[in-house]
């Protein structure tokens, strides 16, 4: 088993710092989009470019899931808008 962890980003992250220990990665994968489906039915998620980051033990990013993917991302201060 490996632990895995499942950060909150929406700009900046907010850590996990417990992780959860699934046998897979693609365990860990459907971890993080049961996370965002339980989060895209809560009314305090405000936020429409909140994603669940899933890290591996290594700390290397396996997966990102978004919490609403089919909302249009707005640029932030670092990207070009493409208007």
């Amino acid at each position: 088993m490996r632990t895995y962890y499942f950060d909150m980003k929406d700009g900046l992250p907010t850590r996990d710092r417990t992780g959860l220990e699934f046998a897979t990665a693609g365990g860990a994968i459907e971890h993080s989009k049961e996370l965002a489906r339980r989060l895209r039915h809560d009314p305090r998620i405000t936020d429409r470019t909140l994603s669940i980051v899933v890290i591996d033990e290594s700390g290397a990013e396996i997966h990102r899931e978004p919490v609403h993917p089919n909302a249009t991302p707005t640029p932030t201060k670092f990207q070009r808008s493409t208007r």
